[in-house]
């Protein structure tokens, strides 16, 4: 079932997720809409908090983006990032790792809006997948920048949390809209 992303102002999006304790049928039928909702919203990664459950719950698939290159290490061994999609993160620990670098990012909380994000270049994650297994790896490119944003959104940050002060004030004026729809929205 495809469900509604919430925008910027809903109050969810700010809220650190609750630990998935065990896997259950609503979970993993949360984690299948989760993948309709975030396809059918051609994005790469979707949160929880996305639509509307505070839960330590991510879903990702890289593959529909060539022109961004991802990498993946197992067990010290490279593999093909594609071959792992689609991608189900529960209750995942991200370390930083290598340097900071820009890149540009998107939100399909924020329709329209982007901006380049400093972040580690890749990523050591532990984390549970849509088994309720224990799965770790390191990855770059494309596929960390994407477990970082995801990973900030259950915490409740948000990715115009990582901008500059330069362009967040450049955007002052589509997130205040945005932000100021959302709640009168929600006033409905």
């Amino acid at each position: 079932m495809i469900l509604k992303v919430v925008k910027f102002g809903h109050p969810t999006l700010r809220k650190k997720g609750a630990r998935v304790e065990a896997m259950t049928p609503a979970i993993e039928t949360l984690i299948k809409d989760m993948f309709e909702t975030m396809y059918a919203s051609r994005g790469i990664g979707l949160a929880a908090q996305q639509i509307g459950e505070a839960l330590q719950v991510t879903v990702l698939d890289v593959r529909a983006v060539t022109d961004r290159p991802s990498t993946l290490e197992i067990d010290g061994q490279e593999k093909d990032p594609n071959e792992f999609m689609p991608l189900v993160l529960i209750n995942p620990q991200v370390k930083p790792l290598g340097e900071i670098v820009p890149g540009p990012e998107g939100c399909l909380s924020f329709p329209e809006i982007y901006a380049d994000i400093k972040r580690p270049e890749s990523v050591h994650v532990v984390a549970l997948n849509e088994k309720g297994k224990r799965i770790e790896f390191r990855c770059g490119g494309l596929l960390a920048r994407a477990v970082q944003h995801e990973t900030d959104h259950l915490n409740g940050i948000l990715f115009i949390d990582r901008m500059d002060t330069e362009t967040k004030a450049g955007l002052k004026d589509e997130l205040d809209q945005l932000q100021t729809e959302t709640k009168a929205a929600l006033k409905k």
